[in-house]
């Protein structure tokens, strides 16, 4: 057998494996390490899968996902996220379907602190949805809405996929935190717009809600947001000015995190104890399958089905436009049945010669990429947002109901998609800002 049908041969075994629910991090080790031993040999083999991962790990990059991660789940054990929806709650409640459109910017602000989208979906499940329901809000609206904008924490600095891209991409994980940010924005007002042009078609979907606010109460709920401001600020901003890298900007947002926990007394040794185990179990998990994606990039460049793949899609069109819309298609695909991690980590060693060939710019690609994730995380069968949000609510609330309630978000976020691909400003024009 030629390298090149080795390679091929591996990737099917991998699609093989996948599909009899084997995970996909020990998937990939085991079909890398049988393919380089094939292509080299036993001594070369072990050397590379020993050396591979302890490089890997050593990268002081990664360092940014564990402080990331625990910056959010401070935030969230404490309490630090509650106030948002309760201020736009009452900001938004003479808008139809306003508290949809608060649950939408709640998560988008969830998601600046967080930088996950299953922990922005966990926490607004709890918060937002049983709200909606006891006002009478159909199922589906009041499920969909939360289980679409919580995936906006991939896509809204920080966040994890993009300090994963931006490692296995060799870009800037600082211009690709600023490029999500008009993205971010983009996609929670299509989401808030299409809400509120539902709930004037169909008033049943979201009754009206009335509201009495009071001087005292608006001022108690905007000191109850103010962490959010300087989370956001001290590490956007940070970032944005060159004050520190993306790498010392996670260790500050966790420092801020537990700093305000601490000054609005809400810290506890059990929500640190709780934080600090959830994110070494989720850093774990990113990990493990960061190691296997590592080993299965150089298993695809020993085979050489990078550059035969790059080849054939070149000689179709050379389109950057064009390759872009044919890689959307198969991650909106392949989004049905892996998770995100997973599938960014499983097809970028096989697609970069494409994008590199094509000369398309990576920070932007960048951003498509996590779009096409969100829409994966919402896309049944394997869409995890709907489990995590099936599961927050105990069962209260049909899974089936939920997945209906995503499919007005899905075609929403087809809109964002195709204006992302159509004007690549959206994603590059702050980043630009950051090189002058």
């Amino acid at each position: 057998m030629t390298s090149l049908s080795i390679g091929w041969s591996g990737v099917a075994i991998l699609f093989t494996l996948l599909a009899v629910r084997m995970p996909i991090g020990i998937a990939l080790m085991i079909v890398s390490l049988g393919g380089i031993w094939i292509l080299t040999n036993t001594v070369a083999a072990l050397g590379i899968i020993s050396a591979l991962p302890f490089t890997f790990i050593g990268d002081w990059s990664l360092t940014a996902i564990p402080m990331f991660l625990l910056m959010g789940f401070v935030a969230a054990n404490t309490g630090l996220t509650s106030g948002a929806f309760d201020l736009l709650r009452l900001l938004l409640a003479k808008v139809p379907g306003g508290l949809a459109s608060a649950s939408v910017g709640a998560c988008a602000l969830f998601a600046a602190a967080s930088g996950s989208s299953i922990a922005t979906t966990a926490a607004m499940s709890r918060i937002a949805v049983p709200e909606m329901l006891r006002a009478g809000y159909h199922p589906t609206l009041a499920t969909g809405v939360v289980a679409a904008s919580g995936t906006l924490g991939s896509l809204i600095p920080p966040s994890i996929l993009m300090v994963l891209f931006g490692i296995f991409t060799e870009q800037s994980i600082g211009q690709l935190f600023i490029a999500g940010v008009i993205p971010g924005i983009l996609s929670a007002l299509i989401y808030a717009g299409m809400i509120t042009i539902r709930c004037v078609a169909n008033a049943d979907l979201a009754p009206a809600v009335k509201v009495e606010l009071g001087a005292g109460e608006l001022k108690s709920l905007l000191l109850s947001v103010w962490p959010f401001p300087v989370l956001i600020v001290g590490v956007l901003g940070g970032i944005f000015f060159g004050f520190f890298t993306p790498t010392e900007a996670g260790a500050v947002g966790a420092f801020l995190a537990i700093t305000i926990a601490a000054a609005s007394r809400r810290l506890t040794v059990t929500a640190v104890k709780t934080a600090v185990r959830q994110t070494v179990v989720a850093t774990s998990s990113i990990f493990f399958l960061s190691i296997g994606a590592v080993m299965f990039t150089r298993f695809m460049g020993l085979s050489g089905v990078p550059d035969s793949l790059a080849t054939a899609m070149l000689g179709i069109s050379d389109n950057p436009i064009l390759i872009i819309v044919m890689i959307a298609v198969l991650y909106i695909i392949l989004g049905m049945v892996i998770d995100s991690i997973g599938l960014m980590l499983l097809t970028l060693p096989v697609l970069l010669p494409v994008l590199e060939g094509a000369d398309i710019n990576m920070i932007w690609f960048g951003i498509i990429v996590i779009k096409l994730l969100e829409i994966g995380l919402v896309t049944p069968p394997v869409g995890l947002n709907l489990y995590v949000l099936h599961g927050a609510l105990g069962g209260k609330v049909r899974l089936r109901d939920i997945i209906n309630g995503t499919a007005w978000f899905i075609a929403m976020d087809v809109v964002t998609l195709a204006l992302l691909i159509a004007l690549p400003g959206l994603c590059l024009f702050l980043p630009a800002l950051m090189s002058r």
